[in-house]
C-alpha cells in the first residue's frame, strides 16, 4: 500500500482557495452560486448524453431527466417503441405509466398559475383516444408554439372525417410542463390547441391555452370551430 503524504506547501494552498470561497460567499455568493448552478445544468446534460447508435437516444434520456426532476420517478423508456418521425420539424413526447389528466394537472398547478372550467376530478371526465394507464408510450407532435396553423377553423367533428389524429389533453398538459421545464416558457400565446384526442363525459372538447399569465384548461363543442382553434397533429 501507497502513502502519499500532504506536504505543508498543498494544506497552505488548499487553505488559502477555501479561505476565497468562504469570503465570496460572506460577501454575496453570487459567483459560488453561478458555479454550483454551472455544475448542475453540466450534470443534467451529461445524464443525458447516450449512444450515438440511438437516434432517439437524447431525447429519451431528457424525458427520463424530466420525470426524475419534476415528478421525482426514475423511468426506463429504452424500450418503449419512437414512431417513425416525418419530415420537418418534431417533438418527442413520452407519457410515463400513470400520468392522468388530474394527475398532470396537479403538477401543473404546482409549477405556474393554471386553472380548469370544473371542480369535477378529470380523470372521471375524460376518455383520450390514447393513455398512459397500462404503460409508457411515445408520439411525436410539431415543434411549433402555437397549435398547427393548418388546422384553423377546423371543428372536432371536421377534424374525425378527415381521420386526423390529434393531441390529447395528457398529451397537452405534459407538453407544457416539458417546455416550461426545459426553457421557463409556455405554448399556445397567441391561439388555443384543441385536444382533440379527448372528450368530456357531455361530449365537448377539452381546450387549453396560456393567457394573462396563466394556462386555462376548458372546454368547445365538437362542431365549434374558430381560426385561433387549431388541433395539434400526432404521429403515434
Amino acid at each position: 500500500m501507497t502513502i502519499q503524504v500532504v506536504t505543508d506547501e498543498q494544506l497552505g494552498k488548499l487553505s488559502r482557495r477555501m479561505h476565497d470561497l468562504f469570503e465570496r460567499v460572506r460577501t454575496g455568493g453570487v459567483e459560488f452560486q453561478q458555479t454550483l448552478d454551472g455544475l448542475q445544468l453540466l450534470a443534467e446534460k451529461k445524464s443525458e448524453t447516450v449512444s450515438p447508435d440511438n437516434p432517439h437516444g437524447r431525447e429519451i434520456a431528457m424525458w427520463q431527466n424530466f420525470y426524475k426532476k419534476v415528478f421525482g420517478e426514475t423511468v426506463d423508456f429504452s424500450n418503449v417503441r419512437i414512431p417513425e418521425k416525418l419530415e420537418g420539424g418534431w417533438w418527442l413526447i413520452i407519457l410515463a405509466k400513470g400520468m392522468t389528466p388530474e394527475r398532470l394537472f396537479l403538477k401543473c398547478q404546482k409549477k405556474f398559475i393554471i386553472w380548469k372550467w370544473t371542480d369535477q376530478n378529470l380523470d372521471e371526465i375524460i376518455t383520450s383516444d390514447r393513455t398512459a394507464k397500462d404503460g409508457h408510450y411515445a408520439i411525436w407532435v410539431r415543434a411549433n408554439v402555437e397549435a398547427d396553423l393548418e388546422f384553423k377553423n377546423l371543428s372536432a367533428n371536421e377534424l374525425k372525417e378527415i381521420n386526423h389524429q390529434g393531441i390529447t389533453l395528457e398529451e397537452r398538459l405534459v407538453l407544457e410542463l416539458f417546455y416550461f421545464w426545459r426553457i421557463k416558457k409556455h405554448l399556445d400565446i397567441q391561439n388555443w390547441t384543441l385536444c382533440s384526442g379527448s372528450r368530456y363525459s357531455d361530449g365537448s372538447v377539452p381546450v387549453a391555452e396560456w393567457n394573462e399569465g396563466k394556462m386555462g384548461v376548458f372546454w368547445f363543442y365538437p362542431f365549434d370551430r374558430d381560426v385561433g382553434l387549431r388541433s395539434r397533429r400526432v404521429v403515434s
